[in-house]
Protein backbone atom coordinates (compact mmCIF):
# COMPACT_ATOMS: atom_id res chain seq x y z
CA UNK A 1 0.00 0.00 0.00
CA UNK A 2 1.61 3.35 -1.00
CA UNK A 3 2.29 6.20 1.56
CA UNK A 4 -0.06 9.14 0.73
CA UNK A 5 1.77 12.59 1.24
CA UNK A 6 -0.44 15.66 1.34
CA UNK A 7 1.89 17.96 -0.70
CA UNK A 8 1.11 21.40 0.95
CA UNK A 9 1.90 25.09 -1.67
CA UNK A 10 1.01 28.10 -2.61
CA UNK A 11 0.40 30.17 0.58
CA UNK A 12 0.28 34.19 1.51
CA UNK A 13 3.83 35.18 1.02
CA UNK A 14 5.23 36.61 -1.43
CA UNK A 15 7.33 33.14 -2.32
CA UNK A 16 4.33 32.00 -3.89
CA UNK A 17 4.60 31.45 -7.00
CA UNK A 18 7.69 29.43 -6.38
CA UNK A 19 6.10 27.52 -3.91
CA UNK A 20 3.95 25.88 -6.83
CA UNK A 21 7.32 25.48 -8.56
CA UNK A 22 8.53 23.78 -5.87
CA UNK A 23 5.43 21.53 -5.21
CA UNK A 24 5.59 20.64 -9.21
CA UNK A 25 9.26 19.49 -9.28
CA UNK A 26 8.41 17.46 -6.13
CA UNK A 27 5.55 16.02 -7.86
CA UNK A 28 7.51 14.82 -10.56
CA UNK A 29 10.41 13.19 -8.93
CA UNK A 30 9.13 11.74 -6.14
CA UNK A 31 8.78 7.99 -6.37
CA UNK A 32 5.09 6.91 -7.16
CA UNK A 33 5.63 2.85 -6.35
CA UNK A 34 5.76 4.25 -2.76
CA UNK A 35 3.95 7.38 -2.61
CA UNK A 36 0.50 8.93 -3.95
CA UNK A 37 0.52 12.45 -3.81
CA UNK A 38 -3.00 15.06 -2.45
CA UNK A 39 -2.19 18.24 -3.64
CA UNK A 40 -3.21 20.67 -1.30
CA UNK A 41 -2.86 24.71 -2.57
CA UNK A 42 -3.10 27.58 -0.25
CA UNK A 43 -4.14 30.93 -2.63
CA UNK A 44 -2.70 34.13 -1.72
CA UNK A 45 -5.83 35.08 0.30
CA UNK A 46 -5.16 32.21 2.57
CA UNK A 47 -8.10 29.94 1.42
CA UNK A 48 -7.31 26.07 1.29
CA UNK A 49 -8.23 24.62 -2.09
CA UNK A 50 -10.08 21.39 -2.84
CA UNK A 51 -7.19 18.70 -4.56
CA UNK A 52 -8.97 19.61 -7.77
CA UNK A 53 -8.70 23.12 -7.71
CA UNK A 54 -5.12 22.62 -6.12
CA UNK A 55 -4.53 20.69 -9.44
CA UNK A 56 -5.40 23.20 -11.56
CA UNK A 57 -2.64 25.40 -10.35
CA UNK A 58 0.28 23.15 -11.73
CA UNK A 59 1.91 22.43 -14.86
CA UNK A 60 -0.63 20.46 -17.07
CA UNK A 61 1.94 17.50 -17.24
CA UNK A 62 1.91 16.40 -13.48
CA UNK A 63 -2.12 15.71 -13.59
CA UNK A 64 -2.00 12.28 -13.81
CA UNK A 65 0.45 11.96 -11.15
CA UNK A 66 -1.50 13.15 -8.23
CA UNK A 67 -4.23 11.30 -6.06
CA UNK A 68 -7.25 13.68 -7.13
CA UNK A 69 -11.16 12.58 -6.84
CA UNK A 70 -13.89 14.34 -8.39
CA UNK A 71 -14.58 16.89 -6.31
CA UNK A 72 -17.69 19.84 -5.76
CA UNK A 73 -15.20 23.07 -4.89
CA UNK A 74 -15.68 22.56 -1.35
CA UNK A 75 -12.86 20.83 0.92
CA UNK A 76 -11.27 20.85 4.81
CA UNK A 77 -8.49 19.47 6.62
CA UNK A 78 -10.09 17.65 9.95
CA UNK A 79 -7.07 17.05 12.20
CA UNK A 80 -8.06 15.18 14.89
CA UNK A 81 -5.19 13.32 16.99
CA UNK A 82 -7.62 10.37 18.07
CA UNK A 83 -6.57 9.50 14.43
CA UNK A 84 -2.82 10.21 14.51
CA UNK A 85 -3.26 13.03 11.81
CA UNK A 86 -5.18 14.82 8.78
CA UNK A 87 -8.22 13.81 7.00
CA UNK A 88 -8.61 15.44 4.18
CA UNK A 89 -12.65 15.56 3.26
CA UNK A 90 -13.99 15.95 -0.30
CA UNK A 91 -17.09 17.37 -1.36
CA UNK A 92 -18.94 14.66 -0.58
CA UNK A 93 -17.99 14.39 3.24
CA UNK A 94 -15.59 10.87 2.18
CA UNK A 95 -12.51 10.70 3.73
CA UNK A 96 -8.95 10.93 2.26
CA UNK A 97 -6.63 9.66 5.00
CA UNK A 98 -3.13 11.50 4.93
CA UNK A 99 0.03 9.64 6.19
CA UNK A 100 2.56 12.57 6.04
CA UNK A 101 2.48 16.31 5.22
CA UNK A 102 4.97 17.94 2.85
CA UNK A 103 4.79 21.26 3.14
CA UNK A 104 6.11 23.09 0.73
CA UNK A 105 6.19 26.68 1.56
CA UNK A 106 8.53 29.12 1.49
CA UNK A 107 8.37 32.73 3.51
CA UNK A 108 5.97 33.85 6.20
CA UNK A 109 2.82 31.81 6.91
CA UNK A 110 4.49 28.35 5.76
CA UNK A 111 8.12 28.43 6.76
CA UNK A 112 7.88 30.66 9.55
CA UNK A 113 6.61 27.56 11.96
CA UNK A 114 2.70 28.40 11.44
CA UNK A 115 1.81 25.59 9.50
CA UNK A 116 4.22 22.88 11.68
CA UNK A 117 1.76 24.15 15.07
CA UNK A 118 -1.07 23.13 13.04
CA UNK A 119 0.33 19.52 12.10
CA UNK A 120 1.97 19.26 15.53
CA UNK A 121 -1.22 19.79 16.90
CA UNK A 122 -2.71 16.87 14.23
CA UNK A 123 0.16 14.67 15.36
CA UNK A 124 1.22 13.82 11.86
CA UNK A 125 4.53 13.66 10.42
CA UNK A 126 5.71 16.30 8.32
CA UNK A 127 8.76 17.26 6.23
CA UNK A 128 10.66 19.85 8.11
CA UNK A 129 12.10 21.58 10.62
CA UNK A 130 9.78 22.26 13.64
CA UNK A 131 8.07 25.02 15.31
CA UNK A 132 11.01 26.60 17.19
CA UNK A 133 13.59 25.86 13.82
CA UNK A 134 11.11 27.30 11.51
CA UNK A 135 10.15 30.62 13.17
CA UNK A 136 13.92 31.11 14.20
CA UNK A 137 15.50 30.58 10.50
CA UNK A 138 12.81 32.84 8.96
CA UNK A 139 13.37 35.68 10.96
CA UNK A 140 16.73 36.70 10.06
CA UNK A 141 17.63 38.99 13.39
CA UNK A 142 16.74 35.94 15.51
CA UNK A 143 18.89 33.82 13.42
CA UNK A 144 21.93 35.74 13.71
CA UNK A 145 22.04 36.01 17.34
CA UNK A 146 21.41 32.37 17.39
CA UNK A 147 24.62 32.15 14.72
CA UNK A 148 26.28 34.82 16.96
CA UNK A 149 25.99 32.76 20.60
CA UNK A 150 27.09 29.40 18.68
CA UNK A 151 30.30 31.46 17.89
CA UNK A 152 29.33 30.95 14.22
CA UNK A 153 30.68 34.40 11.97
CA UNK A 154 28.65 36.67 10.84
CA UNK A 155 28.47 40.22 9.01
CA UNK A 156 28.25 43.68 10.88
CA UNK A 157 24.43 44.47 10.58
CA UNK A 158 21.74 46.65 12.17
CA UNK A 159 17.91 45.94 12.55
CA UNK A 160 14.76 47.92 13.66
CA UNK A 161 10.93 48.11 13.16
CA UNK A 162 8.78 49.74 10.58
CA UNK A 163 7.23 52.30 13.12
CA UNK A 164 10.86 53.00 13.75
CA UNK A 165 11.13 54.30 10.24
CA UNK A 166 7.89 56.01 10.55
CA UNK A 167 8.47 57.69 13.59
CA UNK A 168 12.13 59.08 12.84
CA UNK A 169 13.54 58.01 9.42
CA UNK A 170 16.45 60.96 9.47
CA UNK A 171 17.51 59.49 12.75
CA UNK A 172 17.34 55.76 11.65
CA UNK A 173 19.77 56.57 8.16
CA UNK A 174 22.36 58.61 10.51
CA UNK A 175 22.51 55.07 12.91
CA UNK A 176 22.48 52.89 10.32
CA UNK A 177 25.25 54.88 8.31
CA UNK A 178 27.45 55.15 11.72
CA UNK A 179 26.90 51.15 12.05
CA UNK A 180 27.18 49.84 9.11
CA UNK A 181 28.02 52.41 6.17
CA UNK A 182 27.44 52.40 2.47
CA UNK A 183 26.68 50.17 0.37
CA UNK A 184 25.15 48.09 2.17
CA UNK A 185 22.22 45.58 1.70
CA UNK A 186 17.92 46.53 2.94
CA UNK A 187 16.03 43.18 3.54
CA UNK A 188 12.98 42.08 5.08
CA UNK A 189 13.36 40.15 8.06
CA UNK A 190 11.04 37.50 7.31
CA UNK A 191 11.23 36.72 3.90
CA UNK A 192 13.54 34.81 1.50
CA UNK A 193 14.19 34.05 -2.58
CA UNK A 194 15.63 37.34 -2.07
CA UNK A 195 12.18 39.59 -2.43
CA UNK A 196 11.62 42.68 -0.83
CA UNK A 197 15.79 42.77 -1.00
CA UNK A 198 17.69 46.17 -2.44
CA UNK A 199 21.04 47.39 -2.73
CA UNK A 200 21.51 50.81 -1.02
CA UNK A 201 24.81 53.04 -1.99
CA UNK A 202 23.63 56.38 -0.69
CA UNK A 203 20.89 57.80 1.71
CA UNK A 204 18.19 58.68 -1.50
CA UNK A 205 18.96 54.51 -2.32
CA UNK A 206 18.67 53.51 1.60
CA UNK A 207 14.86 55.72 2.20
CA UNK A 208 13.69 53.97 -1.41
CA UNK A 209 15.43 50.35 0.46
CA UNK A 210 13.84 50.87 3.31
CA UNK A 211 10.34 51.61 1.67
CA UNK A 212 10.41 48.55 0.05
CA UNK A 213 11.39 46.47 2.30
CA UNK A 214 8.31 47.97 4.83
CA UNK A 215 5.97 46.35 2.32
CA UNK A 216 6.83 42.79 2.72
CA UNK A 217 7.56 43.15 6.59
CA UNK A 218 7.44 44.71 10.10
CA UNK A 219 11.31 43.92 11.17
CA UNK A 220 13.63 45.39 8.84
CA UNK A 221 17.54 44.32 8.61
CA UNK A 222 20.40 46.09 6.92
CA UNK A 223 23.63 44.66 6.56
CA UNK A 224 27.18 45.62 5.55
CA UNK A 225 27.94 45.04 1.61
CA UNK A 226 31.41 42.70 1.15
CA UNK A 227 33.24 41.90 -1.63
CA UNK A 228 32.61 38.39 -1.46
CA UNK A 229 31.41 34.73 -3.10
CA UNK A 230 28.05 34.01 -1.99
CA UNK A 231 28.30 29.79 -1.38
CA UNK A 232 25.38 27.36 -0.46
CA UNK A 233 25.38 23.91 1.40
CA UNK A 234 22.46 21.84 1.96
CA UNK A 235 22.08 19.79 4.76
CA UNK A 236 19.42 16.68 5.40
CA UNK A 237 18.69 14.51 8.81
CA UNK A 238 17.49 14.87 12.35
CA UNK A 239 19.87 14.90 15.11
CA UNK A 240 22.44 13.15 12.78
CA UNK A 241 22.28 15.69 10.07
CA UNK A 242 24.80 15.61 7.20
CA UNK A 243 25.89 18.05 4.71
CA UNK A 244 25.68 18.17 0.96
CA UNK A 245 28.66 19.37 -1.13
CA UNK A 246 28.91 22.89 -1.72
CA UNK A 247 27.14 25.12 -4.99
CA UNK A 248 27.84 28.39 -6.08
CA UNK A 249 26.06 30.77 -8.46
CA UNK A 250 28.36 32.27 -10.75
CA UNK A 251 26.75 35.26 -12.50
CA UNK A 252 27.64 36.21 -15.76
CA UNK A 253 26.55 39.67 -15.85
CA UNK A 254 28.80 41.73 -14.22
CA UNK A 255 26.56 44.71 -14.12
CA UNK A 256 24.44 42.51 -11.06
CA UNK A 257 25.49 43.80 -7.76
CA UNK A 258 23.71 40.68 -6.26
CA UNK A 259 21.76 37.72 -7.23
CA UNK A 260 17.91 39.08 -7.14
CA UNK A 261 14.93 37.17 -7.88
CA UNK A 262 14.16 37.54 -11.53
CA UNK A 263 18.09 36.32 -11.45
CA UNK A 264 17.25 33.43 -9.85
CA UNK A 265 14.34 32.06 -11.23
CA UNK A 266 13.50 33.66 -14.42
CA UNK A 267 16.07 31.32 -16.84
CA UNK A 268 17.63 34.34 -18.44
CA UNK A 269 20.87 32.69 -18.26
CA UNK A 270 22.81 35.20 -16.42
CA UNK A 271 24.06 32.75 -13.96
CA UNK A 272 24.76 29.29 -13.38
CA UNK A 273 24.97 27.03 -10.45
CA UNK A 274 28.23 25.04 -10.22
CA UNK A 275 28.57 21.89 -7.74
CA UNK A 276 30.58 21.82 -6.15
CA UNK A 277 31.71 25.23 -5.34
CA UNK A 278 35.18 25.80 -6.75
CA UNK A 279 37.34 26.07 -3.25
CA UNK A 280 40.04 24.20 -1.88
CA UNK A 281 39.33 20.69 -0.36
CA UNK A 282 40.12 22.22 3.07
CA UNK A 283 37.17 25.50 2.11
CA UNK A 284 34.64 22.77 1.69
CA UNK A 285 34.89 20.46 4.75
CA UNK A 286 34.59 24.33 6.61
CA UNK A 287 31.74 24.77 4.79
CA UNK A 288 29.98 21.80 5.59
CA UNK A 289 31.03 21.52 9.26
CA UNK A 290 29.60 25.04 9.86
CA UNK A 291 26.69 24.17 7.74
CA UNK A 292 25.79 21.51 10.46
CA UNK A 293 27.27 23.79 13.19
CA UNK A 294 24.02 26.33 11.67
CA UNK A 295 21.43 23.93 11.56
CA UNK A 296 21.83 22.92 14.79
CA UNK A 297 21.67 26.64 16.34
CA UNK A 298 18.71 26.43 15.50
CA UNK A 299 17.59 22.60 16.63
CA UNK A 300 16.87 22.11 12.63
CA UNK A 301 15.33 18.84 11.59
CA UNK A 302 14.38 17.78 7.76
CA UNK A 303 16.52 19.80 5.55
CA UNK A 304 17.91 22.95 5.15
CA UNK A 305 20.45 25.17 3.16
CA UNK A 306 22.87 27.50 4.70
CA UNK A 307 24.31 30.02 2.53
CA UNK A 308 27.97 31.79 2.87
CA UNK A 309 29.67 35.18 2.16
CA UNK A 310 33.46 34.55 1.72
CA UNK A 311 35.28 37.21 1.67
CA UNK A 312 37.84 38.44 -1.41
CA UNK A 313 39.77 40.57 0.98
CA UNK A 314 40.75 37.91 3.24
CA UNK A 315 39.24 34.55 2.61
CA UNK A 316 37.25 34.63 5.57
CA UNK A 317 33.76 32.72 5.86
CA UNK A 318 30.85 34.16 7.06
CA UNK A 319 27.32 32.55 7.84
CA UNK A 320 24.72 34.93 5.73
CA UNK A 321 21.52 32.56 6.76
CA UNK A 322 19.66 29.34 7.05
CA UNK A 323 16.50 28.32 5.06
CA UNK A 324 14.51 25.70 6.51
CA UNK A 325 12.54 25.35 3.36
CA UNK A 326 14.46 26.00 0.53
CA UNK A 327 13.53 26.32 -3.05
CA UNK A 328 12.92 22.80 -4.44
CA UNK A 329 12.24 24.36 -7.89
CA UNK A 330 14.40 23.04 -11.36
CA UNK A 331 16.60 26.21 -10.67
CA UNK A 332 17.34 25.97 -6.99
CA UNK A 333 20.17 25.03 -5.39
CA UNK A 334 19.34 22.33 -2.78
CA UNK A 335 18.19 19.88 -5.17
CA UNK A 336 21.76 20.57 -7.11
CA UNK A 337 23.92 20.21 -4.75
CA UNK A 338 22.71 16.97 -4.22
CA UNK A 339 22.64 15.80 -7.14
CA UNK A 340 26.15 16.89 -7.13
CA UNK A 341 26.78 14.88 -4.05
CA UNK A 342 25.54 11.38 -5.60
CA UNK A 343 21.77 11.74 -4.61
CA UNK A 344 19.35 12.29 -7.44
CA UNK A 345 16.05 14.31 -5.92
CA UNK A 346 14.18 10.89 -6.18
CA UNK A 347 16.06 9.77 -3.03
CA UNK A 348 16.33 12.89 -1.40
CA UNK A 349 12.68 13.14 -1.14
CA UNK A 350 12.18 9.43 -0.51
CA UNK A 351 15.19 10.22 2.43
CA UNK A 352 13.08 13.90 3.92
CA UNK A 353 9.97 11.57 4.56
CA UNK A 354 11.76 8.98 6.31
CA UNK A 355 13.00 11.74 8.19
CA UNK A 356 9.86 12.93 8.83
CA UNK A 357 8.50 10.03 10.06
CA UNK A 358 11.60 9.31 12.38
CA UNK A 359 11.02 12.78 14.05
CA UNK A 360 7.57 12.20 14.54
CA UNK A 361 8.09 9.19 16.10
CA UNK A 362 11.02 10.50 18.29
CA UNK A 363 8.27 12.68 19.10
CA UNK A 364 5.93 10.40 19.96
CA UNK A 365 8.09 9.33 23.06
CA UNK A 366 7.49 12.72 24.82
CA UNK A 367 6.00 12.33 27.91
CA UNK A 368 2.27 14.08 27.67
CA UNK A 369 0.79 14.12 31.19
CA UNK A 370 1.90 13.42 34.70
Amino acid sequence: MKTRIGLIFGGRSGEHEISIRSAVSVIRSIDRDKYSVVPIAIDPSGHWLSPDASCKLLADDVADLLDVRDQDGSYGLLADTAFNGLTAMDGEHSNIGLDVIFPVLHGPMGEDGTIQGLLELANIPYVGCGVLASSCGMDKVTMKTLFKDAGLPICRFIWFLRKDWEADPEKLIANIEKKVGYPCFVKPSNLGSSVGISRAGNAEELAAAIKLAAEYDRKIIVEEELRMREIECAVIGNDDAEASRPGEYIIRNKEKSFLDYVEKYSGTGNNEFVVPAPVSEELETKIREMAVAAFKAIDGSGLARVDYFLRSDNGMLLVNEINTMPGLTDASGFPKMWEGSGRSFTDVIDLLISHAIERHSDRSRNRTGT
